[in-house]
């Protein structure tokens, strides 16, 4: 997949989806005050975007319902809980939503369209989080049911969760079960093409300008390797990047350009990077460090886990990853970061 090597601007995608809903809006409220279940299904040439907006819609009845309370009359019964159901299948016919209150739901729709499309790694995380780190299955179920962009891997999930029969599980725990699914399914994201030019139709779309420039200067803390040992070591935010580094330096000279303070002795070593990996962490590795290749971050990983020093694994990073990597990025320091802690 083209563009999988940035980090995407959440607020760029923003910033599109803007222009997009107020396109589509005025497109379709100059002639009618209210739009209909019916007509929100082909609104969009991106029908992503139209099972987003019901699914939104959906949810908003159900919240609704769950508020009512009465101590006068019983909400839980069988016969009132089948009347809302029914209740629920007509009003499904009867949608009509004006433009002040549509607008907002198709925005979000848009958004979220436009992260499952150019950037799944970060909506399924997104997805799996769900509130508090917890993924409720029920909730998850409905969820992905409206799903259409790069679905298989959340429905093996799925699938494997309702095998299981748990009700809820762990943000990190449905991670570790998804790690394995991607890469039995070997996934690589939709092609973008035919979503480029559905969007493009309405709004022009450069995928580009989702994506953050590298930043030229480090933010995180990284390692250095010397003759007697290797040490942890915090950029001076003073020092500005050497603008004459050749790209293809070697991870230690990019690293030996920073100050030596050492910090090793207040991080705490981790027995494997893999379990010390957070949701977040292997989807924007995977997708900045290599090349949205998760079966080749997965390998890597284990490559390093299986190291008897950072010496080995400084050896193998270089020879095996690291001539593709900008040592300038946040992300290359942040992995590194977990080297060191590995090795401490």
């Amino acid at each position: 997949m083209p563009f999988m090597d940035e980090k995407i601007s959440l607020e760029s995608i923003s910033r599109y989806s803007e222009a997009y809903t107020e396109e589509v809006l005025k497109g379709f409220f100059a002639s009618k005050d209210k739009i209909t279940g019916a007509e929100i299904l082909t609104l969009s040439t991106v029908q992503q975007i139209n099972l987003f907006v019901v699914r939104d819609l959906f949810k908003t009845w159900k919240e609704e319902t769950r508020r009512l309370k009465s101590p006068y009359f019983d909400y839980e019964s069988s016969e009132v809980k089948e009347a809302f159901e029914t209740l629920m299948d007509r009003l499904s016919n009867n949608i009509a939503v004006d433009q002040k209150h549509f607008g907002p739901i198709l925005k979000k729709a848009v958004d979220e369209t436009l992260l499952a499309v150019f950037d799944p790694y970060d909506f399924f995380s997104l997805i799996i989080s769900g509130q508090n780190n917890k993924l409720e299955v029920t909730a998850f179920k409905e969820e992905i049911k409206y799903l259409r962009v790069n679905k298989e891997p959340l429905e093996r999930l799925l699938q494997k969760l309702l095998e299981k029969n748990v009700q809820e599980i762990s943000g990190n725990e449905a991670f570790a079960i998804l790690d394995q699914i991607l890469e039995e399914v070997n996934f690589h994201p939709e092609d973008v093409d035919a979503y480029l030019e559905k969007f493009s139709a309405v709004v022009p779309l450069d995928a580009n300008k989702f994506y953050v420039e590298k930043s030229p200067e480090p933010k995180q803390s990284t390692i250095v390797e010397t003759k007697a040992s290797h040490e942890f070591v915090k950029p001076n935010p003073q020092q500005t990047p050497d603008k004459d580094q050749p790209k293809n330096t070697s991870i230690n000279d990019s690293l030996n350009n920073q100050p030596k303070t050492t910090l090793a002795d207040n991080f705490q070593k981790i027995a494997k990077i893999k379990d010390s990996l957070t949701i977040n962490q292997k989807f924007m590795f995977t997708k900045v460090l290599f090349h949205g290749d998760f079966e080749l971050f997965s390998k890597a990983i284990e490559q390093l886990d299986r190291q008897d020093n950072i010496k080995g694994a400084m050896r193998y990073l270089e020879h095996e990853h690291a001539s593709t990597w900008d040592k300038e990025s946040e992300e290359f320091h942040e992995f590194m970061e977990l080297v060191e802690k590995r090795f401490a």
